[in-house]
């Protein structure tokens, strides 16, 4: 069994609480340990007895509260050394940092994460696979496309957080200058809801049971577009789907 929530989404700050039946993990912390205290309780769980916090990249909205977090709570930080290097002077000083290279698996109390590298504009972007009890979660944000060994180390999972961040019609209207636009859409930006929609098609298997669409800009999407976008493919699919909120944490989700 494996139970996940993303307690924030977007901008704004992404920050997912990961547990198995022994072990809690929280993958980034783009939140303020104000905002984490919230959210984890109002899903009925609690920030202080984490086993350790995983860093996928160093930009703020993934990082904003690591460093009050780490240090009230001396829990350990995992991430590249890359990522490390390139941390805001504002995160401060990590009492326990552990490194990892990308495309290794680490092992925290009855969950094994699988790190393998994205394409991203930061220092040394990676995501995950964590896998609890024969069940496997696999995350997809924070990446401008998706190539064949990212495919090939998504596949199986039961559970996908798959990046819907922008709408081609919306983005083409933005209020963003055209160099935010072309980073955005660039390889090293994000996913688009067509993107997404092809990634979702490529992964799609009898066993997966359920995905959450993640990471919907305020101004270039809107969570029913990206919505309709996953429910084509998901057409006859007993799987679930869920888009998370920049606002509040989803439900605990249990994936048996």
């Amino acid at each position: 069994m494996l139970r996940f929530s993303l307690l924030g989404s977007g901008s704004s700050g992404n920050a997912m609480l990961v547990r198995s039946a022994s072990g809690k993990i929280l993958v980034d912390c783009g939140l303020s340990l104000k905002q984490l205290v919230l959210r984890t309780a109002a899903i009925g769980e609690s920030i202080e007895d984490l086993d350790a916090v995983f860093i996928t990249h160093e930009h703020g909205d993934h990082v904003l509260g690591l460093g009050t977090l780490a240090r009230r709570f001396n829990v350990p930080v995992y991430m590249t050394e890359g990522t490390h290097a390139a941390l805001p002077d504002s995160v401060g000083k990590l009492p326990n940092v552990i490194h990892f290279e990308a495309g290794e698996t680490v092992a925290v109390d009855g969950l094994a994460l699988t790190s393998f590298s994205v394409s991203h504009d930061a220092a040394d972007p990676v995501s995950f696979v964590i896998n609890s009890g024969g069940v496997q979660l696999g995350l997809a944000t924070d990446l401008g496309h998706a190539p064949a060994m990212v495919k090939r180390r998504l596949e199986g999972s039961h559970a996908l957080v798959l990046e819907s961040n922008y709408c081609h019609e919306l983005m083409r209207q933005s209020p963003y200058p055209a160099a935010v636009r072309q980073r955005i859409m660039g390889s090293q930006g994000h996913l688009s809801n067509s993107e997404m929609n092809s990634l979702l098609d490529d992964l799609l298997h009898e066993a997966l049971r359920l995905v959450v669409l993640v990471h919907i800009s305020q101004e270039n999407n809107r969570e029913d577009l990206a919505h309709r976008m996953a429910a084509r493919v998901l057409e006859g699919h007993a799987a679930r789907l869920v888009v998370a909120s920049r606002e509040r944490p989803t439900e605990l989700f249990c994936v048996v």
